[in-house]
């Protein structure tokens, strides 16, 4: 990975209460000490809209979205920690 984009690439988790998958994930994320921004679909009606707009149509939890500010970006609907870090890799070049 670059160092000036690794830096700058997010991880962000959408998530719901109860979930034992997006715990799981969040968990392994905290392991390997890879930052996240945990949002709630829930509470946040645009999160809900984005998970539906990448899980055709379901609310499907964890949806994780990598991205860069002006780069590409890669949606996962409950990803693995691999294909988390392969997305993250991916997005960074």
């Amino acid at each position: 990975m670059s160092t000036d984009r690794a830096e700058t690439a997010e991880i962000t988790v959408y998530w719901r209460p109860g979930c034992v998958f997006c715990m799981k994930l969040w968990l392994k994320l905290r392991l390997t000490g890879t930052p996240y921004r945990p949002v709630n679909i829930w509470r946040d009606p645009d999160a809900a809209a984005y998970v539906r707009s990448v899980a055709n149509g379901n609310e499907t939890v964890p949806t994780v979205r990598v991205h860069a500010p002006e780069g590409p970006e890669r949606a996962l609907v409950n990803p693995s920690l691999a294909q988390v870090r392969r997305a993250l890799a991916e997005v960074d070049r």
